[in-house]
């Protein structure tokens, strides 16, 4: 077999093990490990297996992804993410469609102490979804929103998936978040111009308002954003001011947030335990992630499928933005089958190369930051498009009444919310950029 051809088959393989329902670590680690005694043997395998996990593992970077996890538990059975709400639908319960626009908002916010999608969705969703049925919004724009809320969790900084890219590219972790700060925001102002239209063409699906008439501020319900303001400014203000680097940061965080939640009066020693035992449990699966795409991308190497795809690539002579959007395109595909941090692990190591090798007027730094917010924009449509939708069925699975055909048709004005947004991303490199000239 040629080396295309035993590439070609290890995906294969790998698919197959995911369509009979294999986690998806072990089927990237039983397809690695044939494709890797397929050319090598098992000798050779064996020598790679016997130091691959502490060569992984003994990385000091790694440490964010835990610390980044526990911050969000924290905030979670904190009650911080009911305050965060509270503020956004007193802001905005005057507009029809105010409390899904809130729901935006405290997902936005939410994720800036949070970093993941799901866990964003599914928080955002138990304090949301009882109050926007409650005022009369229909099922399909309540799970909708709820569900494109959440790929704030990855969008809003910190985010895990790009500090896997930062490790996977060795790209500044800080300079990844400051470049993902101001798409993240247009996507907020994207999804909330999505409700409004929506609720515009299709008034069914949301209650003329929440709130007949403005009301003075409530400095009480203003207090519950006070806590997310502060963990903010002191992780993101010592990072960028030089205090301390990344990870430090995320340790101040996850204490920050817990001194937080402790001063909300939600945490008790129960709650305190189940947020190390969650963070606990995620890590390992993201951890054994790491291990299966290491093994993968082993045996992919064996094959000198990067260098073959670079050549090949290089060879069509296609205009460089033709290349990274065909790539993405790709990722929307693969999106469908994989969740995004198997899907960044799997493929970073064999795409990057190639788009760091690409002219795209450009330095070379400044390439590899713009090319992990493209692939963290992108990544999120894995979250709401069918068939796979994570942030879809966790929302839809808390609306037990809600068919998910109906989530999912609410979804589609988000996608194409996604879809320009990327575009203005891939054509004007300069908005995720200009930022990390400011800051660095």
């Amino acid at each position: 077999m040629t080396s295309v051809a035993i590439a070609l088959a290890i995906f294969g393989l790998m698919l197959l093990l995911l369509a009979v329902r294999i986690p998806i670590a072990v089927a990237m680690a039983l397809a690695g490990a044939a494709g890797y005694v397929a050319q090598a043997g098992w000798l050779p395998l064996a020598s790679f297996l016997n130091n691959a996990a502490f060569a992984r593992f003994a990385s000091y970077d790694l440490s964010v992804i835990p610390l980044f996890i526990l911050m969000g538990h924290f905030a979670t059975q904190g009650g911080i993410s009911k305050a965060l709400f509270d503020v956004a639908a007193h802001a905005m319960g005057r507009f029809r469609g105010g409390l899904a626009m809130a729901a935006v908002l405290a997902s936005a916010a939410f994720g800036a102490i949070c970093g993941s999608s799901v866990a964003t969705a599914a928080t955002i969703t138990s304090v949301a979804l009882p109050q926007m049925r409650r005022h009369g919004y229909s099922g399909q724009l309540s799970t909708a929103t709820l569900a494109a809320g959440g790929t704030l969790g990855i969008l809003i900084p910190p985010s895990v998936p790009l500090v896997l890219y930062a490790i996977l590219a060795e790209q500044n972790i800080a300079k990844l978040f400051a470049a993902a700060l101001v798409p993240g925001l247009i996507a907020v102002l994207g999804y909330m111009v999505v409700i409004a239209i929506v609720v515009h063409l299709q008034p069914q699906h949301a209650p003329a308002t929440e709130r007949k008439e403005p009301t003075p501020a409530d400095t009480s319900v203003a207090r519950g954003v006070l806590p997310i303001t502060i963990v903010f400014g002191l992780v993101f203000g010592g990072v960028y001011g030089g205090l301390f680097t990344p990870t430090e940061g995320a340790a101040v965080g996850a204490a920050a947030t817990f001194v937080a939640a402790l001063l909300q009066g939600e945490l008790n020693l129960q709650k305190i335990a189940h947020c190390f035992y969650a963070t606990a449990e995620s890590s390992a699966m993201i951890f054994l992630i790491f291990l299966g795409a290491d093994l993968m991308n082993a045996a992919l190497a064996l094959t000198q499928l990067p260098n073959q795809l670079s050549s090949i690539v290089h060879g069509w002579g296609l205009p460089p933005l033709a290349v990274v959007g065909g790539i993405l395109l790709f990722y929307v595909v693969l999106g469908s089958v994989m969740d995004e941090l198997s899907m960044m692990l799997l493929t970073i190591p064999i795409f990057y190369p190639i788009v760091m090798g690409l002219d795209l007027g450009m330095p070379p730094q400044d390439v590899g930051i713009w090319f992990g917010i493209m692939v963290l924009m992108t990544v999120g449509f894995g979250m709401l498009a069918p068939p796979v939708g994570l942030n879809v069925y966790v929302v839809n699975g808390m609306a037990k009444d809600v068919p998910i055909a109906q989530s999912y048709r609410g979804v589609v004005p988000f996608l194409l919310s996604d879809t320009l947004r990327t575009l203005l991303l891939l054509f004007f490199p300069g908005i995720s950029l200009w930022l990390v000239g400011l800051v660095t």
